[in-house]
Formats: C-alpha cells, sequence, structure tokens
C-alpha cells in the first residue's frame, strides 16, 4: 500500500505540471483558434534558460524566476503572436498548424544550437533543502507539493480570467467572430495577444517545474508536450476541468507503468510511448464536431500535363547521373538522399495534397520501409523493394481506419501520436515472433543495408544508388501526376474540398482513406528503403517524429499539391549542407533554414513549386534560350568530367547562366506579348509589372 501511495503521489505532482501545461493549450486555442505544437518548445526554451541564468550564471532564483516568466515568456508569446500568427490569421487551420510545427522544429534546433546537446545539465528540485513530509505512509517532497499548489492556483485564476474578466470574454469572443468582436467595441488583437502571452507563460511554468526531474534535452522537453496533449484532448481543447482531469489520468498512468511494469525486454518502450497511446485512444473515444466545421481557404490543386510530367522526370533522371559523375563518394552520401528523401516528401502531395489528409508520420512510414528492405533485402533481391511498398502500405491503411473519426488538427495530432509509438516502443523491440513468423525491426541497435541487383548488376556504389533512387522519384513523380488526372484523383480532390459532400454524393470515405493512406504510406516506404541503401546503416532516430518534421515544412513550403515538389524538397532540406562545405559552423544555420522556410509559409501559401514554375516558364518555352541553356550546362559537365573546373565553377556558372538567360527569355516574350494585350488586362492575361504603374499614372495625368 505504501508503494501505491508513494507512487500516486509521484503520479499526482506529475500531472500537476501536466495539467498547468495542457491548460495553457486550452487557453490559446479557445481564445485564438490555434492549435500550438510549439506549446512544450516554449516550455523547453524556458527551462533552458532558467537553467542558464540559474547554473550557467549563478542567478538567483527568484530573479532567474522573475526574468523568465515575466520578461522572456511574455516577450516570447508577444512576439510569435505578432510575427508568425497574425499574418496566417486570414488563411485556415492548415497554415496556422504548419505554422506552429515550424515553430516547434526551430526551436528545438535553436536549442541544440545554443545550448551544447551533448553536455548534461541538471537542475536541482525546489527546496531540495527541505525535508520531505509524510501523508500516511507516502512521503511528499517540497517540489512535490509546489507543483500541486501551482496547478490549483492556475486553475483557479484561469476560471476566474477567463469568466469573470472583460478580457477573458475578449479572448473567448475573439475565437468565434473577429469581426463582430470589433463592432462591441472590443479588440480581437488584444484578446490574442493576451492569451498568446499567458499561455506562454503557463507553459514556461511547466518547462520550469518538471526539467529537474527529467533530463535537460531539446526533443525530450518538447515532446512532453504529448502528454499535455492527451490532457487537452480529455478536455475537447475547451474544458479547463476536463483538461485537469486528464492529465491526473496520464500522470498516474505513467507513474504506475514505472513502479507495477513487468521487467522484460519488450515492455520498457511501453511506458514512454502510454501517453502516446492514450492520446490516439482519447482521439478515438471522443467526438469533435466543432473542427470538422471551420472555414477552411483551400489552395487550387494543378492538374500537370503529362508532357512535362515527363520532360520533368527526365530532367530529374539527368540531374541524379550529373550529381552521381561530379561528386564523389563523399560528397554523393551527403547528396545523394536528395532523391530518396525526395520520394518522402512527394508521398504527401497524394494524401495532403490531393486528399488534405494531414499527416506527420510519414517518415515513420519510410522506416517500415527501410527495415523492412533492410532485413529482406539483405543480399540484393529486388522482390524485396516491393515488399517494403506492401508493409508500408499495409502501415499507412493502419492508421486509416480509425483516421476516419479524425480531421484537421485532430488528424495530425493522432498521426503524430503514432509517429511516437513507433519511435519509443515498437521501434525498439528486439526480435519476436508473431504467428509463428519472426518479425525483426532495428533489434535495438542498428540495420546493415545493401543495394538491390538489377539486371544481373549489383548496384551498391554510392553513385549507382543515387541514379537509382533518381529514376524512382522520376517514376513516381509520373505516377502521382497521372494519378491527379484519373477519376480516383478527382475523387480525393472532392474529398479534401468537403467530406461531408463526398458522402452525400455516394463517396465511401473509409476506401477512399485508406486507399490513399496506404499510396501514400507505400511511396513513403519505397523512399525510406533507398534512402537506407545510400546511407549503408540505418537506426530507429533516424526516422522519428522530430527527424520528420523538417522534412514535412519543407514539402509544405514547395506545395502540397505540386508534383515537382518531390525533387524541389529533397533539394531544399540536403542542398544547405553545401554551406558545411565553406564553413563547419554553419552547421546549426543549416538545421534551422527548414523552420525558418516554414514560417515564411504566410507569404506564399500556394508553394514555392508553382511559383517557381511561373518564373521560370518563360526559359522551358523559348526556342533558343532553352537550347541555349542545355548547351551551357552540357559543355559544364564535360569541363567537369575532364577536371577543367572545379564543382564550385560548375555550380555558379550553371545559375549564373540559367538566371541570365531566363530574364533574356523572360523579356523576348513579355516584348512580343505586350502590344497585344489592353491595358485593362494588365495582370490577368501577363504578370504585373513594376512600370506598369508608372506608365497608367502618366496616362491618367495627361488625360
Amino acid at each position: 500500500m505504501e508503494q501505491f501511495l508513494t507512487f500516486g503521489i509521484v503520479g499526482l505532482s506529475t500531472a500537476a505540471i501536466y495539467a498547468v501545461i495542457g491548460s495553457g493549450l486550452v487557453l490559446t486555442y479557445v481564445t485564438t483558434g490555434v492549435f500550438n505544437f510549439a506549446h512544450g518548445a516554449a516550455g523547453m526554451l524556458a527551462a533552458f534558460c532558467y537553467w542558464q541564468f540559474t547554473v550557467g550564471w549563478g542567478w538567483p532564483v527568484p530573479v532567474a524566476l522573475a526574468v523568465v516568466l515575466l520578461v522572456l515568456a511574455p516577450a516570447f508569446g508577444l512576439a510569435v503572436e505578432r510575427v508568425l500568427m497574425r499574418p496566417v490569421q486570414r488563411f485556415g487551420e492548415a497554415e496556422r498548424l504548419v505554422m506552429t510545427v515550424a515553430l516547434l522544429s526551430g526551436a528545438i534546433a535553436a536549442a541544440r544550437w545554443i545550448w551544447d546537446p551533448d553536455v548534461p545539465r541538471p537542475l536541482s528540485v525546489f527546496f531540495a533543502d527541505n525535508k520531505p513530509f509524510h501523508i500516511g505512509p507516502a512521503t511528499v517532497t517540497w517540489h512535490q507539493a509546489l507543483t500541486m499548489t501551482v496547478a490549483v492556483t492556475v486553475a483557479a485564476g484561469l476560471w476566474f480570467v477567463l469568466n469573470h474578466t472583460r478580457t477573458g470574454a475578449e479572448m473567448r469572443a475573439t475565437v468565434d467572430d473577429r469581426a463582430l468582436v470589433k463592432l462591441t467595441g472590443a479588440d480581437p488583437v488584444r484578446a490574442s495577444r493576451a492569451a498568446w502571452i499567458l499561455g506562454t507563460q503557463l507553459a514556461a511554468i511547466g518547462g520550469i517545474l518538471i526539467a529537474p526531474t527529467v533530463a535537460l534535452d531539446a526533443s525530450q522537453l518538447s515532446l512532453l508536450i504529448v502528454s499535455a496533449y492527451t490532457a487537452a484532448v480529455f478536455g475537447r481543447l475547451r474544458s479547463l476541468p476536463y483538461t485537469f482531469a486528464g492529465a491526473v489520468i496520464v500522470g498516474c498512468l505513467e507513474s504506475y507503468l514505472t513502479g507495477y511494469l513487468p521487467q522484460n525486454q519488450y515492455l520498457p518502450g511501453l511506458r514512454l510511448a502510454a501517453p502516446a497511446l492514450l492520446l490516439f485512444l482519447a482521439l478515438l473515444l471522443f467526438r469533435h464536431p466543432d473542427l470538422r466545421h471551420r472555414d477552411r481557404r483551400l489552395v487550387p490543386v494543378p492538374a500537370p500535363s503529362m508532357r512535362g510530367t515527363a520532360v520533368f522526370a527526365a530532367s530529374t533522371i539527368a540531374f541524379g547521373a550529373v550529381l552521381a559523375t561530379v561528386l564523389d563518394e563523399a560528397d554523393l552520401v551527403s547528396y545523394g538522399p536528395i532523391f530518396s528523401l525526395g520520394i518522402v516528401a512527394l508521398s504527401y502531395v497524394p494524401l495532403a495534397g490531393y486528399a488534405g489528409q494531414i499527416s506527420l508520420c510519414q517518415l515513420s512510414m519510410a522506416g517500415i520501409g527501410a527495415v523492412v528492405w533492410g532485413h529482406l533485402g539483405a543480399h540484393g533481391e529486388l522482390w524485396a523493394l516491393a515488399a517494403a511498398i506492401v508493409v508500408s502500405g499495409a502501415a499507412g491503411a493502419l492508421i486509416a481506419v480509425p483516421a476516419l473519426r479524425f480531421s484537421g488538427v485532430y488528424l495530425a495530432l493522432g498521426t503524430a501520436a503514432f509517429a511516437v509509438v513507433l519511435d519509443r516502443w515498437i521501434f525498439t523491440l528486439p526480435t519476436f515472433h508473431l504467428f509463428g513468423m519472426r518479425i525483426a525491426l532495428f533489434d535495438q541497435g542498428s540495420v546493415e543495408m545493401s543495394g538491390p541487383d538489377l539486371f544481373g548488376l549489383h548496384l551498391d556504389s554510392a553513385a549507382e544508388l543515387t541514379i537509382l533512387a533518381a529514376v524512382f522519384l522520376g517514376l513516381a513523380s509520373l505516377a502521382v501526376a497521372r494519378l491527379r488526372s484519373s477519376g480516383f484523383g478527382r475523387r480525393l480532390i472532392a474529398l479534401r474540398d468537403s467530406e461531408a459532400a463526398y458522402a452525400t454524393l455516394g463517396g465511401n470515405l473509409l476506401v477512399t482513406k485508406v486507399a490513399v493512406f496506404a499510396l501514400s504510406a507505400g511511396i513513403a516506404g519505397l523512399g525510406g528503403a533507398l534512402y537506407g541503401m545510400q546511407q549503408r546503416t540505418i537506426t530507429a532516430e533516424q526516422f522519428n517524429l522530430i527527424a520528420g518534421l523538417p522534412i514535412f515544412l519543407v514539402a509544405v513550403v514547395g506545395g502540397l499539391g505540386a508534383v515537382g515538389n518531390g525533387l524541389f524538397a529533397g533539394t531544399a532540406f540536403l542542398g544547405p549542407n553545401i554551406l558545411l562545405g565553406v564553413a563547419s559552423w554553419t552547421q546549426n544555420i543549416v538545421t534551422v533554414l527548414p523552420a525558418l522556410a516554414g514560417m515564411g509559409l504566410g507569404h506564399n501559401p500556394e508553394g514555392i513549386v508553382a511559383r517557381f514554375r511561373r518564373d521560370w516558364e518563360p526559359l522551358g518555352r523559348d526556342r533558343i534560350a532553352l537550347p541555349a541553356l542545355l548547351g551551357v550546362l552540357a559543355l559544364g559537365w564535360v569541363l567537369r568530367l575532364t577536371h577543367l573546373i572545379n564543382g564550385w565553377t560548375l555550380l555558379i556558372g550553371s545559375l549564373v547562366a540559367a538566371s541570365t538567360l531566363r530574364t533574356w527569355a523572360t523579356a523576348r516574350r513579355d516584348s512580343k506579348t505586350a502590344p497585344d494585350i489592353p491595358v485593362e488586362w494588365w495582370g490577368v492575361r501577363r504578370p504585373w509589372r513594376p512600370q506598369d504603374g508608372e506608365v497608367l499614372a502618366r496616362a491618367t495625368a495627361g488625360s
């Protein structure tokens, strides 16, 4: 009984922290309509700053707490609201969600940049010198008592603010109808600002309270928010009392699993994955109809021509051949995965771009494909590649069945929970037998990878695998383009536009969702298998949730509806590594870039690929400039192969030639088309030019 009470006290103290963090999450959502995936990252940054002030610089604890909670946390919340969230407030829920995911990824990268993750940073609990006291047979530390006291105080304070103050009324009304709030004389911007500041302060309180009891690690502290997610989902993202009840369930579950879970090699990861499993179950049990009716501003999905896609696929393969021939073995290990990770990014196009289903576990699906190839294709058997696609597709279908009950934020939460379960438990399992079959994953270590046998040749060099990955990326791009113009592709677009209308018109939601999840997971599994071949050895950490966020962000920035997004995402994700060849200190800058790109989504919601295509279309259609560019590129390639120029000269020369010829081709097109277009059609039938405004102003003044 004493042990049971002891673990109960530990669980309640942990639950108090989850309740504080979860209440901040609920507060932000109720008052702004934004589900903040970066809520835990705010607490993580606060914990690191608190350590820096108290341990690193020796500040007194009260002073450090005052600076973190009253200065830094409010400033961070204010900056997030003003710089990141306000520009995307007019967009749909998906864009706001992506912005907070970008903030999460960026905060983790920034923390690792500022505080070396290889250096341990222990923190002392509050009142460490005071002797614990007893409640019956259970021992309670003053730190545990403090956390529970803070949780009760936060609950009472939030209830009073939301229900008995004008600011609370403004915050609750703003999320329902911002325009109507303005008519009453209230200020929705002020209400949103207050919500972000208060929510960030609550995250900071939770981060500081829990940091002494866990390792001060950026990823671990940020993912503690999964437990707070679960508590918030128990409260349906609206009810603070139910959020606190959910926190108690999560905290006690973790504590009792620690004390009573049987000790064997299969179950340690279950305790770590328990909050994510509970989150998934809570999403299944509770219905959240309010999210289904939130306004969305959908970006049109272009229907690419098969001819243009074929040219793009051929260009992708040619690009792979160029890289394979001009880069050495070491460089190909760094840049060759452009194509395999590009396939993983391409898997977002049918799932999120066509069907509107947000998934944060695509890299986990890639990990499944890599594991299947590593074990079944150890000797290069090509059929194992098909098996990797099939098994990954089956895992995607497994997600889709319960995901039928999810949409919007809840679908993102469900897929994130699934990824965490794989990271913390499934991928850590040793070899086991299921229905007489031997199942081997990462086997608590790494998996050796080998290239495939193709037409009697064993492809194992970095150059050969790079070309192979480029070929598969080109073929996958063709398949995704064909999918867009097919009947199934049109059904996916209809599903994205309105699930209710799709079902009303006779569409089968279950079959369609299972099919598109399986298809996208199969594509990701193919990319994961190819990526594993190129890496030679893979570990579970390469396919966890945190590792997948930058790829997701780059894919979103490229444009989820664009077939060319695979090559763009792979290049944009790994291309900046070229800076490492210039200066090794740029490594931290490179890790932050995907998050910065995601934060810029509000300025270009349709994606960079569509804009890139518009800007470079004149060059592709010019019968003089395009052959000239191809000739220059071919000449540079030959000169590089003969070692007359180095790689930097080839890269810079190619970029200069392409930019110059594009400008010339654009000028040629404009000179031919401008006289034929009436002034009232400027900006419609041809792009608007800066000088057009001056021309119109002079014409108006002259008349």
